[in-house]
């Protein structure tokens, strides 16, 4: 006989005639179909006209899907494979508008490799996506680092090169690089990006950073509605996702928190995009798409293509077509650049073109 705790003797004496409670029962399941001609009604319920028993999800069927070409961070040495130089920059980012791909965020690079507020650099980028792609979102950093970039960051904007642009309520290390945004800087950047016609996103890294957008920018009521937010956790000195359990617990933190803030202020359009970045990469934003979230996928944000593998991304052409057909997979269906533009009240797009 095993050696465990089940009651061998009295689990037997079931299989005798009669058994226990003196009936003549064989070993078997307790099998009363009340809801025949059906044995299990998978929307409706026979003691009730009306109730749907299993409802659909209130997921929207539509997603926005944007395509991070490259960022301010990384560089070769996280990921050899890191386009740095601008004509590979602009190549990456067409090759993914020809897949499909209904936005593309943009940064520029020096000959050194760091990323720069260069309009020179961001139209010989920008300026072929919108010759040949005349009706995709474009969209980037314009974060002014250096001295005289304020104002390097107004002429992009005056010439329509961006769509949209992340306005980072930060206030953090990024790995060993301190990154902040003093409120001055968030508040004027909004109401220039709102003047221009360029839709502000709100850019947080820490749940600290959702409470300083709702004080600076939401509170005094400057920033428009709809709200449009990117949540960029799990970088070094972002809320930490050290394992799965983590990235679900921090990600329903940070939406919880967003969501109430829509409430309060009666934004019932408010978009959520989530980027898959640092190690949880393409997971996260995988959760977001269950979520009924909106995703931004590529090689800004992260370096990795899984969270339990250490392989680079290759290419963001490879992230692009692996992210559309997750999406399909799920049953969501990526919204076309003219569908978001209504959704999020933003202009029809109408840049200079600079470059030969």
């Amino acid at each position: 006989m095993s050696k465990d705790k089940v009651n061998w003797d009295y689990v037997n004496a079931w299989k005798k005639d009669p058994n226990p409670l003196g009936g003549h029962d064989e070993f078997q399941s307790i099998w009363i179909p009340y809801g025949l001609p059906e044995v299990t009604d998978p929307t409706n319920t026979k003691y009730a006209i009306g109730v749907d028993v299993q409802p659909q999800w209130k997921v929207p069927k539509k997603v926005f899907v944007s395509q991070t070409i490259v960022g301010a961070f990384y560089s070769k040495k996280g990921n050899p494979n890191h386009p740095i130089d601008p004509d590979e920059i602009r190549d990456q980012a067409l090759a993914c508008c020809e897949a499909g791909a209904p936005n593309v965020h943009i940064h520029v690079r020096d000959k050194d490799g760091y990323n720069v507020l260069d309009p020179e650099l961001f139209h010989h980028v920008i300026d072929p996506i919108r010759k040949q792609y005349p009706e995709r979102l474009v969209c980037g950093c314009m974060v002014p680092f250096q001295k005289g970039e304020w104002a390097k960051m107004i002429e992009c904007l005056q010439d329509g090169l961006l769509d949209q642009t992340p306005i980072n309520t930060v206030a953090a290390y990024c790995g060993d690089t301190l990154f902040v945004k003093p409120p001055h800087v968030m508040i004027e950047k909004t109401r220039i990006c709102q003047e221009l016609g360029v839709k502000p996103q709100i850019a947080v890294y820490s749940d600290g950073d959702i409470d300083n957008a709702d004080r600076y920018l939401i509170k005094t009521g400057l920033l428009e509605k709809p709200y449009y937010w990117i949540i960029l956790p799990t970088l070094p000195g972002g809320s930490p996702m050290q394992n799965p359990k983590a990235m679900v617990e921090v990600l329903m933190h940070y939406v919880n928190r967003i969501k109430e803030i829509s409430e309060i202020q009666g934004d019932d359009n408010t978009q959520i995009v989530v980027c898959a970045s640092g190690r949880a990469s393409s997971y996260l934003t995988t959760f977001a798409l269950l979520l009924g979230l909106n995703i931004r996928v590529g090689m800004e944000d992260s370096v990795w293509k899984w969270p339990h593998h250490d392989e680079k991304i290759k290419n963001n052409l490879e992230t692009w077509k692996s992210t559309k057909q997750i999406c399909e997979l799920l049953g969501r269906e990526i919204y076309d650049p003219n569908e978001w533009r209504q959704l999020m009240k933003m202009k029809k797009p109408g840049g200079k073109l600079k470059s030969k």
